[in-house]
């Protein structure tokens, strides 16, 4: 048989079968490349930076490898009203479901709403892309613990599952964020390829991540350290990439921004 016959073969085999493979993952960041955190707004990096990470409404930055921020489980703040009513999770009186650490993030309805959230997921996943990303980043994976048995992790990872296959078809790596305990189910089940982890050395908990991807991005902040910023760097096993940024991720040249480095 010619051999040019074959990819059309192959591509009839899998649609009679209904088999079809996830995409493949493209490249992580480098597993040693330095960083900076810039969600609260874009400027430019200091030299020796190769990797950003920004907001999906910023734009990414040129010259280096941009990791686009999406917000894929709860509402980003003050954009709750541009979300169906019956996409947020609700309580027993119809109330929606507020995050106690993020009084303006709105839990989405991971079970009954599904096909919404990656609808409009799956939108950002194509902006970015468009964009000039070269991977995005899922927050609050583990929204399914704030969500009073509304949902569970399965669910979670069945939706965080799709977006994930989205990413990687439209070109980009997927990383999961934070989420510690739950680190070898989500790259295992849903397909990550490296982790973002906030204070993972100040809560004693990097080693889940490192454990599992090569490349990890820590950001420590400087209103919660346990110790000097430099003891954090000096123990065993802390990712290769982290940072300390200020909270509200200032950008530079504004008052209080923050950014070291290991």
């Amino acid at each position: 048989m010619h051999r040019s016959a074959w990819p059309a073969i192959a591509a009839l085999l899998l649609l009679l079968t209904g088999c079809a493979a996830s995409p493949p993952a493209p490249a992580p960041p480098p597993p040693d490349a330095a960083f900076d955190y810039q969600l609260g707004g874009g400027y430019e990096p200091d030299a020796g930076v190769d990797v950003v990470v920004r907001d999906r409404t910023d734009r990414p930055d040129p010259d280096r490898y941009s990791i686009c921020y999406l917000n894929a489980f709860q509402t980003q703040p003050g954009e709750r009203e541009s979300w169906p009513a019956d996409a947020l999770l609700t309580d027993d009186r119809g109330d929606p479901v507020i995050d106690p650490d993020w009084p303006d993030e709105f839990l989405l309805d991971v079970r009954g709403a599904e096909e919404v959230i990656v609808d409009r997921v799956g939108a950002w996943i194509r902006g970015c892309a468009a964009d000039g990303f070269e991977a995005v980043e899922f927050d609050n994976l583990d929204s399914f613990t704030r969500s009073g048995g509304a949902f569970e992790r399965d669910d979670a990872i069945a939706v965080a599952r799709r977006l994930v296959d989205m990413a990687h078809a439209s070109g980009l790596a997927a990383g999961q964020k934070n989420a510690a305990e739950h680190t070898a189910a989500l790259h295992d089940q849903a397909g990550f390829d490296f982790a973002v982890a906030e204070e993972c050395a100040a809560y004693d908990e990097c080693a889940a991540y490192t454990d599992v991807y090569r490349t990890v991005l820590d950001i420590e902040y400087t209103d919660r350290l346990p110790e000097e910023f430099a003891a954090l760097c000096a123990r065993p096993g802390r990712p290769s990439t982290m940072i300390l940024r200020d909270r509200a991720l200032q950008r530079a040249g504004e008052a209080g921004h923050v950014r070291e480095t290991c």
